[in-house]
């Protein structure tokens, strides 16, 4: 073979690259929201990247460089859209049971994402992989072979477009910004901008709107097919009074609640109340002026709550022939995984409806009141601190049965003294292990916690009555191995085959 000759082996691996790069540019041209997050489009001409739905003039195919990421295109000198904003785009949440590099990077790009993973010291190289288990110099080895960029570029760039979102939709002052976007100073904030995106913060802030006194506006984007209907019905048939607030018509498709985070020793209560715009595929969020300080914890957490981060195109094609019509709904998730806990457990061997009772009867008892521009939202759910003192007589008389006034009471007590972290960067074997070391908390109670508040695809509680219906499996002997054995099909996506089954009932 001539030395100037290409192996035989690099022309289709060549064509195959051209034909990505040539539907990606169709999915360019038709605005696309399926997409969206998927990749994102340099452009050349002008230096500028977007989103697939970018409402601009398409560009001229030579002029286009594509990027599985934000951050490759950053990295690549490119600047972020000011129109489609990019920062405004679902996350790209791949999973796969195939290849270990490739799971390991995609992990440590999650828990990167996830800033409650890292409450008590900043997300570095070294810790990010002490909690993977491996070296540092494998992680960066893995991340730049999967990613294309270094973890600390990845995090620069979420870091910068988080910024970026609350410096145009918010008139936060830039100081919270700084701090609240992960930097320790104004002044490293404003080089890391101006070096970015070559403008500084305050010039990008003066498109932002005006401050509306007592609540914050921002958009979340989602990719379709999303059965909003469907998420909105399953979150009311579990609402409760004065906590929730749900409107499914032909107006609205809202959602609101009231909830307390706490970070740095500090409790943040307010509330918040998304509008699903499904014409833009987009929710649009109010929350409190009283979370200002936390305003990307909540809009990660709103995005969890509501599966907005989902890939339909991941995994429908794994489940649509078990679960047909089903490719819209998402897993729900929650805004507190301690209250996902305790209301898991009320739940244990009853009916949603009776669940629900219990739940209200708890938050009259013991929540406390909050003051909200809506009168469908005036309570708390109860605090950690106060459930982990609460009497067995109090929870009796609320009809809450003894052992399931002991698993409330220890899941309070662990959470309270954060022997256990419910959320998304948690360690998810390592949680469910703890959970089911608890009194009263068992192998249901615990994948269902995984499920819906550790966000973790592919929990699946074998032995729900629920699922052994929807699967037909009821009548037999061994409904919960056999339901195991059915889930293998379904891997890594089980929560989504779960809340697919669920719905046929």
């Amino acid at each position: 073979m001539p030395a100037t000759q290409a192996p035989q082996s690099a022309k289709p691996a060549k064509r195959e690259l051209d034909d990505l790069q040539n539907g990606r540019y169709l999915a360019l041209k038709a605005r696309d929201a399926r997409f969206d997050g998927r990749f994102f489009t340099g452009v050349t001409s002008t230096g500028i990247y977007c989103r697939p739905v970018c409402g601009v003039k398409t560009p001229k195919r030579e002029n286009c460089r594509f990027f599985d990421h934000a951050a490759q295109a950053e990295k690549a000198g490119f600047r972020p859209c000011r129109r489609c904003r990019p920062e405004l785009a679902p996350h790209s949440v791949v999973w796969s049971t195939q290849d270990a590099s490739y799971i390991l990077a995609h992990q440590a790009a999650k828990l990167l994402d996830e800033t409650e993973a890292w409450a008590h010291e900043g997300p570095s190289v070294q810790a990010l992989a002490a909690r993977l288990g491996i070296s540092d110099r494998h992680l960066r080895r893995i991340f730049e072979a999967q990613f294309g960029v270094s973890p600390l570029q990845y995090l620069q760039t979420r870091r910068l477009l988080a910024a970026k979102q609350l410096l145009t939709d918010t008139r936060i002052p830039v100081t919270q910004i700084a701090l609240a976007s992960g930097y320790a100073s104004v002044r490293r904030f404003n080089a890391a901008f101006l070096a970015h995106y070559r403008l500084s913060p305050t010039q990008l802030r003066e498109s932002a709107p005006t401050h509306h006194g007592t609540h914050i506006t921002v958009k979340l984007g989602y990719r379709p097919p999303y059965d909003v209907d469907a998420m909105l019905t399953f979150i009311a048939n579990r609402s409760m009074n004065a906590i929730e607030y749900i409107a499914i018509n032909s107006y609205h498709k809202r959602a609101g609640r009231t909830f307390c985070i706490e970070t740095g020793g500090k409790v943040h209560a307010g509330w918040l109340m998304a509008d699903f715009d499904m014409a833009r595929c987009q929710v649009v969020l109010q929350v409190s002026d009283t979370l200002r300080e936390v305003l990307p914890l909540v809009i990660r957490r709103v995005r969890a709550a509501f599966d907005l981060d989902a890939d339909p195109m991941a995994f429908n094609g794994l489940l649509q022939d078990r679960f047909p019509g089903t490719g819209g709904l998402r897993v729900p998730g929650t805004m507190d995984g301690y209250e996902l806990a305790v209301r898991a457990v009320l739940g244990q061997q009853i009916t949603v409806a009776a669940a629900r009772t219990l739940a209200q009867r708890l938050v009259n008892t013991f929540g406390e009141a909050i003051d909200t521009p809506y009168p469908e939202l005036s309570r708390l759910f109860p605090k950690a601190s106060v459930l982990a003192g609460a009497s067995g007589d109090a929870l009796g008389n609320l009809g809450i049965v003894k052992q399931r006034q002991a698993a409330i009471v220890s899941i309070a007590r662990a959470v309270a003294s954060k022997e256990i972290q419910l959320h998304a960067g948690a360690d998810v074997p390592a949680t469910v292990a703890a959970l089911k070391a608890l009194p009263g908390i068992g192998d249901w109670t615990a994948q269902y916690i995984a499920m819906r508040a550790l966000r973790w695809p592919d929990a699946f509680p074998a032995g729900d009555v629920a699922l052994h219906k929807a699967l037909g499996l009821q009548e037999s002997k061994s409904p919960a191995r056999l339901a195991e054995q059915a889930s293998q099909a379904w891997r890594p996506w089980r929560s989504y085959a779960v809340i697919r089954a669920w719905s046929k009932l």
